[in-house]
């Protein structure tokens, strides 16, 4: 992987949004969901690519646990879901497949991974499934708000320029042309 400052540096500003903003949640029934996670992790996904949206998910995920607000549980949920997304939207090119990978990676795949994690680093005694709906709800928030965004990035024309400064090392200015 060719290392880039301008993805670097937008992967340092969605670490420090996601850890910021991490307590945000939103009340459904009688459960909270925290979408923030996943939010970061499709739009790294998309504008980064799959190495730097894991990069960017497991820095997270150690801040957040080095702070004291996080769980070792956020490791295997937010990096395979930010996997996931970002080699769907490299192969296919399609923004659906990217949101369908970020759920279900960390939804399906992260909630099933968190079984061993939870029972053997951790010491909890859970269900193999325990952990597969509490993570579909956060990521299933995340990923509508996230698409949400890309998709206001995508009418306004933002879309194409903010993923063509990213994926060339030509200056800001010479790419509208001044």
């Amino acid at each position: 992987m060719k290392m880039s400052v301008k993805k670097l540096a937008v992967s340092a500003m969605l670490v420090a949004l996601a850890v910021s903003l991490s307590s945000f949640a939103i009340p459904i029934g009688a459960s909270k969901c925290f979408p923030i996670q996943h939010l970061a992790n499709v739009v790294a996904g998309v504008f980064l690519g799959p190495g730097y949206g894991v990069a960017m998910a497991f820095c997270t995920s150690l801040i957040r646990n080095l702070m004291g607000t996080g769980s070792l549980l956020a490791f295997p949920g937010s990096m395979i879901g930010a996997l996931i997304c970002g080699l769907a939207y490299r192969y296919s090119g399609k923004l659906m497949l990217a949101y369908v990978g970020e759920v279900f990676g960390t939804g399906i795949v992260g909630g099933i991974l968190c079984y061993p994690v939870a029972t053997m680093v951790m010491g909890k005694e859970a269900a193999i499934f325990a952990y597969v709906m509490p993570f579909l709800m956060s990521t299933l928030c995340g990923t509508v708000i996230a698409a949400f965004l890309i998709g206001v990035l995508c009418k306004s024309g933002a879309f194409k320029y903010m993923k063509h400064l990213l994926d060339t090392d030509i200056q800001p200015s010479k790419a509208v042309g001044k």
